[in-house]
């Protein structure tokens, strides 16, 4: 028995338009911060100077649904951007990890972190026996 394997299995659907569940999200959530900002400064100003803010917003909104550079949606690119610069702009390869991991932006390096090679025994079995006096006394 064969079975047919998905080529691209984390492709997201499209939905309407030609977007993904995602990108409605994304769209709805920036028109309406977008539509309630025009309201609101509209209330109070001309509708050149609320338009500006506006426009703003409906453009960053639009940038994030639409972008995708090197297979990667906007957010998963910026974390991988930040992540580069962060970490001095050394490309670090690990096996079996993902480039663009969102747990390990994070991961900072540092070329002059040195380990300590002479461990003091005595400071370390003072804090012992201090511990341990301290859990007798409980």
């Amino acid at each position: 028995m064969q079975y047919k394997i998905p080529v691209q299995i984390e492709t997201a659907d499209k939905i309407v338009f030609w977007l993904s569940l995602k990108q409605l999200a994304i769209l709805l959530v920036g028109g309406g911060i977008a539509y309630r900002t025009w309201q609101s400064l509209t209330q109070n100003f001309w509708l050149q100077v609320s338009l500006v803010p506006t426009v703003f917003i409906v453009a960053i909104t639009l940038l994030i649904v639409f972008f995708k550079r090197a297979q990667m949606t906007f957010f998963p690119f910026i974390l991988s951007a930040s992540r580069f610069n962060i970490n001095m702009k050394q490309r670090m390869f690990v096996k079996w990890v993902d480039s663009f991991q969102p747990l390990d932006i994070g991961f900072v390096t540092n070329e002059n972190w040195k380990q300590e090679k002479d461990i003091d025994f005595d400071s370390k079995i003072d804090k012992i026996t201090k511990l341990e006096d301290k859990l007798k006394k409980i």
